[in-house]
């Protein structure tokens, strides 16, 4: 029977990235891109949503500046559906997923090949580094570089290069992902999660290198971020129905705080009805109210320590509630009824402040 093996794609870096209402952010992700320094060829492949904020237009523009620039519809608006369109129509045997809130650091793809070619892995990864303008979105930043914020995972961090989980955003062999099969275009967020998984048990390596780091821009508002991580707990919520166990015990964490929450508050009216009373009152207070005592206390704690003045305090105060309640919320529904169609409602507003 002749071979029917996918030739191989020639030697380069098809960076991808899908986009939709990132007018205020795009045009310096892009920058970051096309600042790489690579001895291969390289292209930027967008996969245009229907952005209502004029993000196409700029889209257009900037192609038509560099034609290293290419552009593809993804008309469904969803980021696993941009990735695949972007995917399959790169030309190289590399690929570097970029995000439009997102910049790469210098040497970030040229290092990223040699770890690639040094440690044989299918996929490398690297630090997020979040970055803020404003006292909130500088808040939620230094959040999303803390353990306390985002779960300790070890892109948020300075944890050792070596194998890993998962990989941020990703620096991927196609071949490996020709053969995985690309991001499952029925998870809307998570799915980098998952396609790390399948690359894991296909018996391929992930890895972590540290000295990789891409900076990322928080959501700007209280809305879009509770909007945010409400629908990504709902599909953490989805990931832990389908695959159980190989979900990290970190994730459990947003909505076990909730359900203490919610019992805290039925407690307090059984006590302030005389429903539950005397030695059971006390267990109960002991039980419930101690464990949210020392969650506030470790906001108060966290606050306290943001810097920057009262105005960042305050806003640390407010965002690292909203960022666990609002992901345990979206969890919750995720593991009782499937996350369905939950989308990230905070990519759909159209007002960014832009970036100086």
């Amino acid at each position: 029977m002749p071979d029917r093996q996918t030739p191989a794609l020639p030697t380069g870096v098809s960076f991808v990235m899908p986009v939709l209402n990132e007018r205020a952010y795009l045009e310096h992700a892009v920058g970051s891109v096309l600042a790489q320094r690579l001895d291969v060829p390289s292209e930027l492949v967008l996969a245009l949503g229907p952005s209502t904020d004029g993000t196409t237009e700029l889209a257009q523009r900037l192609a038509a500046a560099d034609e290293r620039i290419r552009l593809v519809d993804n008309p469904a608006a969803h980021i696993p559906v941009g990735l695949n369109a972007a995917i399959r129509a790169s030309r190289y045997a590399t690929i570097i997923r970029v995000d439009a809130h997102s910049e790469l650091s210098p040497g970030y793809a040229a290092r990223a090949l040699q770890t690639l070619e040094r440690t044989g892995a299918a996929n490398v990864g690297g630090v997020m580094r979040a970055e803020g303008r404003t006292p909130f979105q500088t808040a939620v930043a230094r959040l999303y570089n803390s353990p306390v914020g985002l779960g300790g995972g070890a892109y948020h961090g300075g944890a050792p290069e070596g194998e890993a989980e998962s990989a941020y955003l990703g620096v991927m062999r196609r071949e490996v992902l020709d053969e995985v099969g690309l991001f499952d275009e029925s998870i809307r967020r998570g799915e980098d999660w998952e396609l790390n998984l399948r690359i894991r048990q296909a018996g391929h390596l992930v890895w972590f290198d540290p000295e990789l780091a891409v900076t990322y821009w928080p959501r700007e508002s209280w809305l879009k971020l509770a909007r945010q991580f409400r629908a990504t707990g709902a599909w953490r919520g989805e990931l832990v129905r389908r695959f159980g166990r190989s979900n990290g015990i970190r994730f459990f964490a947003p909505p076990a705080l909730l359900v203490l929450v919610a019992l805290a508050l039925v407690a307090a009216v059984l006590q302030l009805t005389g429903v539950i009373s005397g030695l059971l009152s006390a267990i109960v207070s002991v039980v419930l109210y101690g464990p949210l005592a020392l969650y506030v206390l470790l906001v108060l704690v966290v606050s306290a320590r943001a810097g920057g003045g009262l105005r960042r305090r305050l806003w640390t105060a407010v965002a690292m509630p909203t960022m666990h309640l609002a992901w345990g919320i979206g969890f919750l529904r995720g593991v009782l009824s499937g996350a369905r169609d939950t989308v990230d409602a905070s990519r759909l507003g159209t007002r960014n402040t832009p970036l100086p």
